[in-house]
């Protein structure tokens, strides 16, 4: 298990703009998805539905507001 780390709003959108990271929205409702969606972000949904797909060296990063 890898640890948890805080970052800025500022690095999560770098990282994401670099191609480091996926930003995932960790609200489990899609309608809340849509209210707080941040630019390149994929909902929770999406995100536990392709799991077996994700690169297990993928940086991921979730929010929340």
């Amino acid at each position: 298990m890898s640890d948890v780390t805080i970052i800025s709003a500022a690095e999560a959108h770098e990282h994401r703009r670099s191609g480091k990271a996926l930003l995932v929205c960790a609200y489990d409702s899609d309608d809340k998805f849509r209210l707080y969606q941040l630019e390149g972000a994929i909902p929770l949904s999406d995100f536990t539905a392709r799991l077996d797909a994700v690169d297990k060296d993928q940086e991921i990063i979730f929010y929340c507001n």
